[in-house]
């Protein structure tokens, strides 16, 4: 799980949200020294479900900024990776609003082109509501609007199926994951820390937090042992 990739800016807030291109180039290279396949969400649904076996790990970006399309794709092209960009459906080409204020930075996200772009590189799409709410406080009409929405967004903008979601802040209860089966996702991931497994929820799924104090020694602990399972 990431979000940012590139340098913190000056008297941002959460600087942990940012891991270096630098960083980032050499985890991806680690994944590729060990054995590992860097995968799109979708690419990982035949592993996830057991049909398929190997050493697959799914590389996610939340919130679709651009330093996700010019910062962290060619890493992942050089490696031959793919990986999935949740995309907040109204808000591309915009700025982080939801927390703007919080971070005391304002990030710019992509728009409908670079949208397209990061699909064309051959990476994945997938939805991360229209407006980023807390998803547990809206009404039911609320959340068919912010879950289906998104998807049906999304599709209108890239021509094929969209069926990955990220829950916005990791916020959800049995409410929000029906609505989210409900719209036809086929999987979705949480910020809940831990390796997902074969036959886990597939729609709650776990994601490995990798921020910018993932120094290299514990990016193989949360690669190879059980650090992150515990911390979940």
């Amino acid at each position: 799980m990431y979000h940012n990739i590139g340098v913190p800016p000056v008297g941002a807030r959460l600087r942990n949200l940012y891991v270096r291109a630098g960083a980032f180039s050499r985890q991806m290279f680690m994944l590729r020294l060990l054995g590992y396949k860097g995968l799109s969400m979708s690419a990982a649904m035949p592993y996830l479900r057991g049909e398929k076996r190997g050493r697959v790990a799914v590389i996610t970006f939340d919130d679709g900024y651009v330093d996700t399309l010019e910062q962290a794709l060619p890493i992942l092209q050089k490696h031959g990776f793919s990986a999935t960009c949740y995309v907040i459906s109204q808000r591309t080409g915009q700025y982080n609003d939801w927390d703007a204020a919080s971070l005391n930075v304002r990030k710019s996200l992509m728009n409908d082109e670079q949208v397209r772009a990061w699909q064309a590189a051959g990476m994945e799409v997938g939805a991360h509501s229209r407006t980023h709410p807390r998803l547990t406080g809206c009404t039911d009409a609320e959340l068919q609007d912010e879950i289906a929405g998104s998807k049906t967004d999304l599709e209108k903008l890239l021509g094929q199926p969209v069926t990955q979601f990220c829950y916005p802040y990791g916020d959800l209860d049995a409410r929000v994951v029906a609505a989210t089966r409900q719209a036809g996702f086929e999987a979705a991931t949480t910020v809940q820390r831990g390796r997902a497994r074969a036959g886990d929820n597939a729609m709650l799924l776990r994601r490995v937090l990798v921020s910018g104090s993932t120094f290299p020694h514990l990016f193989i602990f949360k690669l190879l042992g059980n650090y992150e399972d515990k911390r979940g």
